[in-house]
C-alpha cells in the first residue's frame, strides 16, 4: 500500500487549520453568552458559530483526505 504524500499533507494541512478554529469557536461563543445584553450578543454569537462550523467542515475534509490518500492508491 503506497501512501500519496501530497494529498496525504494537504489533508494535515486541513485538520492544522481546524485545531485553532475548534478552540477560538467556544471561546468567543462563551463571551457571547457572558454579554447577553449587549447589542452585539446575536453578531458575536452568529461568529462564533460560524467559526465552530468551519472547523468542523475542515476536519471532517482533513480527515475524508487523509484517508483518500492511504486507500485510493491501491487501484
Amino acid at each position: 500500500m503506497a501512501t500519496d504524500k501530497k494529498v496525504l499533507m494537504r489533508g494535515l494541512k486541513y485538520l492544522f487549520g481546524a485545531l485553532p478554529l475548534f478552540g477560538i469557536g467556544p471561546v468567543v461563543m462563551h463571551s457571547s453568552f457572558k454579554n447577553q445584553d449587549h447589542p452585539l450578543f446575536i453578531p458575536v454569537f452568529g461568529l462564533g458559530a460560524i467559526t465552530c462550523l468551519v472547523g468542523m467542515w475542515l476536519m471532517f475534509m482533513g480527515l475524508r483526505t487523509v484517508i483518500s490518500s492511504m486507500f485510493d492508491g491501491e487501484k
